[in-house]
């Protein structure tokens, strides 16, 4: 039988990259001690008052067909939210609503680019990002995330990548796996570069609510430059700890809102309009949690630092935002791929090898801050004694 191209260029590039995850679920299963430092599972309920409005509007008969676009409340208090944060007016017509972070890339990806143009990305970037791209038909061309350069996307590298295949700059800012925070001057670089080459840029600020004392959220939607070319990708998954409810939306110009509508609702036709009231009231104001994540895992990653850091020759990259930190373990000689499954499978802990995030992160850990102090302390505890008992 035969299968359509888009099955071949996806080959590899999903549940492969989440081996070790799927093991450490089997080996709980069975019954095993597993501290999981896999996947950014917030650390705190969702906000009663949220879990009451979606209630509430289920019992209210809120559970018919939506529009294409979105309910009007959630469309209008995202206008409003953007407009605020970017100090100019945002209209409705720049808004969708969409299930997620991650369908609102793949809907504004496929709207932007397609077979053979190319797309600029960071390497290490999350683990859909080159599924997202391949979909598409596009080429992910890897832009390299240097430690040395705080994994911040420098303006030269991007440059030197242009082609006149190239169509858009894919930004993640906060960002993950690293926990880089892009500033305003280094988007005001990158923008430069957007706008000499005619470039769209897509910007996932899923991370927004979640930066860590001395670093400044900034995104390129906001600077005037660079709004007529700017798609902003987010949810409530994270800021509001409400990863199952799905989310999500992209913010824009109205005339790429046009375009992109009809190819969101070939796909679904509108979110339900009790998950959209409470997205509605979510997003109508900060997050009441989010500040007391950001503190909680800056002081994680505090500690992986102090317990792991300069241990066996390993390396901790402390995160400027988001739920994770990253430690360096090529010293050991080993793959990420293989230390972390074999780390695993001793000691039982689960954490994400660098090289689900590309060939940047090789010989890293990416281990997530989302557990409790205790079982952060434990995990790297384990891990010294993993790393120490190879080395003897």
């Amino acid at each position: 039988m035969r299968y359509a191209p888009v099955t071949d260029r996806l080959k590899g590039k999903g549940a492969d990259k989440w081996r070790v995850f799927y093991r450490a679920r089997d080996l709980a299963r069975a019954g095993h001690d597993i501290i999981d430092l896999t996947v950014g599972e917030p650390d705190v309920p969702v906000p009663e008052a949220l879990v009451d409005r979606a209630a509430s509007a289920m019992r209210a008969g809120r559970t018919t067909y939506s529009i294409g676009r979105g309910e009007v409340g959630m469309i209008d208090a995202l206008a409003a939210r953007y407009g605020r944060r970017a100090g100019r007016p945002v209209t409705p017509d720049q808004v969708m609503a969409l299930p997620g972070t991650q369908t609102a890339l793949f809907v504004v990806m496929a709207a932007l680019a397609g077979p053979g143009d190319e797309v600029l990305v960071g390497d290490p970037m999350y683990a859909t990002y080159d599924a997202v791209i391949a979909a598409a038909g596009a080429v992910a061309v890897p832009v390299p995330l240097r430690a040395d350069a705080g994994f911040k996307m420098q303006a030269a590298d991007v440059a030197a990548r242009i082609t006149d295949r190239t169509r858009v700059l894919f930004l993640n800012s906060p960002h993950n796996p690293t926990g880089a925070v892009l500033s305003a001057a280094d988007l005001a670089d990158l923008g430069r570069i957007a706008r000499a080459h005619d470039l769209w840029i897509i910007s996932d600020e899923v991370y927004e609510e979640l930066v860590f004392p001395g670093a400044t959220f900034a995104s390129p939607f906001d600077d005037p430059a660079l709004a007529d070319r700017t798609v902003v990708c987010a949810s409530i998954s994270k800021s509001h700890a409400a990863p199952g409810f799905r989310a999500g939306w992209a913010v824009g110009p109205a005339a790429f809102c046009d375009r992109a509508l009809p190819l969101s609702e070939a796909i679904l036709f509108g979110s339900q309009p009790f998950i959209a009231d409470m997205t509605e009231l979510a997003v109508s104001a900060p997050s009441p949690i989010a500040p007391g994540m950001a503190k909680r895992f800056a002081a994680r990653a505090d500690l992986l630092v102090a317990a792991l850091d300069g241990v066996g020759s390993m390396r901790v990259h402390r995160p400027q935002a988001g739920m994770f930190g990253l430690v360096d373990v090529r010293a050991t000689g080993m793959t990420g791929e293989a230390f972390a499954m074999a780390l695993l499978e001793a000691t039982g802990v689960a954490v994400m090898p660098g090289e689900s995030f590309g060939t940047g992160l090789a010989g890293w850990l990416r281990v997530s801050l989302t557990q409790s102090d205790e079982r952060i302390v434990e995990a790297a505890r384990r891990i010294e004694g993993f790393v120490m008992a190879r080395a003897a």
